[in-house]
């Protein structure tokens, strides 16, 4: 798999078009446009919905791209199941640009049948925890399918607490295995999101766009910007590392799973106004 990366004028030139020019283009089409970034939701943000309704409402806020969740696809979906899925996202305009967080363990059947499901839905990067026992594995299955390893850190207490912990998982393994930054967690981990950024240069295949009030395990996620996040950081640091143009730049926000779409558009306002910005 080739993946361009961005200039600074082009990373994020997607901030200056319209939900409605990006509904024009078939996914196919706005997948492979290498000079924008784009802006998706994990959907794990609109839990509360049905996945059809969630879709739906990805598309009215104004999002270029959904990761999808186990919870509204799972990986044991069956070939017309994803197929059906894909297809409504591109009906929408929408394209899929992960899935996770996927576990990852010794049982080389399973983690192989997770990158049969990433081949079938097209995706180019699996969210991921894996454990260190699947990682000889995971070298052989991102070589064979072409598909990247992205993983997921959770904060405290988790195996993947601070940037160093991935660092140190993906030394001396594919490129193809690198980071999906949750910056939320890392605020959590007492982390600076930007130098996170910096830190994971060349193997940062996905973001976690989120906020917490306080750089501590048990806090409260708040609106982009609110927290702990430099927004505008955030997306000068990704132009500055060469995010991939096929990178998955995901907003989630875990808050009022009931009715989030108020703050969620807040955020998507917040985010839109840093990505203008950092492509001028």
């Amino acid at each position: 798999m080739t993946s361009s990366t961005l200039s600074r004028r082009g990373f994020l030139a997607a901030a200056t078009a319209t939900a409605a020019a990006a509904a024009t283009l078939p996914s196919t089409a706005m997948a492979a446009t290498a000079d924008r970034a784009q802006l998706g939701i994990q959907l794990y943000s609109l839990r509360g919905y049905k996945v059809d309704e969630a879709l739906r409402h990805a598309k009215d806020l104004g999002f270029d791209q959904v990761e999808f969740y186990s919870g509204m696809l799972s990986t044991g979906a069956s070939a017309d199941d994803i197929a059906k899925m894909k297809a409504k996202v591109a009906e929408l305009g929408l394209s899929i640009s992960a899935h996770g967080v996927n576990r990852f363990g010794g049982n080389e059947a399973a983690n192989r049948k997770i990158f049969e499901f990433a081949k079938a839905l097209a995706i180019p990067t699996i969210t991921a925890d894996p454990g260190p026992e699947s990682f000889d594995n995971l070298d052989d299955l991102v070589k064979e399918f072409d598909i990247r390893i992205a993983i997921h850190n959770h904060g405290p207490g988790h195996r993947y607490n601070k940037v160093v912990d991935v660092l140190r998982a993906i030394e001396g393994h594919d490129k193809r295995i690198g980071a999906c930054a949750d910056l939320g967690h890392y605020i959590r981990s007492g982390e600076n999101a930007t130098d996170v950024i910096r830190s994971l240069k060349g193997r940062l295949y996905g973001i976690h766009l989120k906020d917490f009030a306080e750089m501590k395990q048990k806090t409260e996620g708040v609106i982009l910007g609110q927290g702990h996040l430099d927004v505008e950081g955030v997306f000068f640091a990704l132009s500055e590392v060469g995010f991939p143009s096929n990178g998955a730049i995901s907003l989630e926000y875990e808050e009022n799973p009931q009715n989030p779409l108020a703050e969620i558009r807040d955020c998507v306002a917040v985010a839109r106004a840093a990505m203008a910005k950092v492509a001028r």
